[in-house]
C-alpha cells in the first residue's frame, strides 16, 4: 500500500496543481459547494461548532481565523470579503462553511449554494484596496448591478413556459501541461478505484497550455458527492467542481 502512495505521489508532482514550496506560498483559491450553516446542525453535531447565524460569520477548516477571503457566486457572479471568524471541521465535500446572511448578500440558492473562495493575501496596497471595495459593498443593494456569468439562452422562445436548465457539474481532479500525464493518472483510478465508474473520467484539452482530467457530467449534487468522496480518499488534497463545461 505504502509503494502505491509513494507512486501516486511521484504522478501528481508532475501535475500543474503540485504542492510544491512555491504553490503552497501562493492564495487559497477552490471552487465547490458551500455549507449552509443551521443551528440544529450543531445540535445534531454534524457540526462541531456554533456560529451566528444573525450575523456574516464564515467557518473554514484550513484558514485561520482573520483570514481575509474573497467569496464568489459562481452562478451570478456576486461576490463578498469577509474575514475567517472560526477554523473548524465539517463535512469534508464542502469548501467553506457560511451563515445565511451571508448567503443571502450572495444571492446564493439553497439547491445550488456553488461558490469559489479566494484568500486575499494582506500585503499593505493590497488590503488598502480590498477593504475600499469591502466597504463600498458594503453600501450595495443585493439588487444593484454585477457583473454576470454568461450563460446560455435556453428560453428564446418566449412562448415555452417552464423551461428549465439544467445544470450539469464536474469534478475538476487535476491539470496537467502533458495528455500522456492526465491519460496515466486517468488509467490508475481506473484500474485501483473499482467501484467509481471510470465512463465519467474524461481528458478535457482547455484553451490554455493545460489539459485537464475530470469527472461527469452529474446531474444532481448527491451523485456527484459520492465520487467526490471517493477521489478524496485516494489521496487528492483539493478537488474543485465546475458547471456547465
Amino acid at each position: 500500500m505504502k509503494y502505491k502512495l509513494i507512486i501516486l505521489f511521484l504522478l501528481l508532482i508532475s501535475c500543474a496543481q503540485n504542492y510544491s514550496k512555491s504553490e503552497l506560498k501562493k492564495p487559497f483559491n477552490s471552487k465547490g459547494f458551500a455549507y449552509i450553516y443551521n443551528h440544529q446542525d450543531f445540535l445534531d453535531k454534524t457540526i462541531k461548532k456554533k456560529l451566528d447565524d444573525t450575523l456574516l460569520q464564515v467557518a473554514h477548516s484550513k484558514l485561520r481565523p482573520g483570514s481575509l477571503i474573497k467569496i464568489i457566486n459562481i452562478k451570478t457572479n456576486d461576490s463578498i470579503i469577509l474575514k475567517i471568524n472560526k477554523r473548524f471541521d465539517y463535512p469534508e465535500f464542502y469548501k467553506l462553511i457560511i451563515t445565511q446572511p451571508v448567503a443571502d448578500e450572495l444571492n446564493l440558492r439553497k439547491d445550488l449554494p456553488l461558490i469559489e473562495v479566494i484568500e486575499v493575501k494582506k500585503n499593505k496596497s493590497f488590503v488598502a484596496k480590498k477593504t475600499k471595495i469591502f466597504k463600498e459593498e458594503e453600501k450595495i443593494h443585493s439588487n444593484a448591478p454585477v457583473e454576470i456569468v454568461t450563460i446560455n439562452n435556453i428560453s428564446k422562445d418566449k412562448n415555452k413556459k417552464n423551461l428549465v436548465h439544467k445544470d450539469k457539474f464536474y469534478i475538476i481532479i487535476a491539470e496537467f501541461y502533458s495528455k500522456n500525464s492526465a491519460s496515466l493518472l486517468k488509467k490508475r483510478i481506473t484500474q485501483e478505484l473499482f467501484n467509481f465508474d471510470s465512463k465519467k473520467l474524461y481528458i478535457n484539452p482547455k484553451k490554455s497550455n493545460k489539459i485537464t482530467l475530470m469527472s461527469g457530467p452529474y446531474n444532481s449534487i448527491n451523485l456527484m458527492k459520492n465520487d467526490y468522496i471517493q477521489l478524496k480518499n485516494f489521496g487528492f488534497e483539493e478537488l474543485d467542481i465546475s458547471i456547465n463545461e
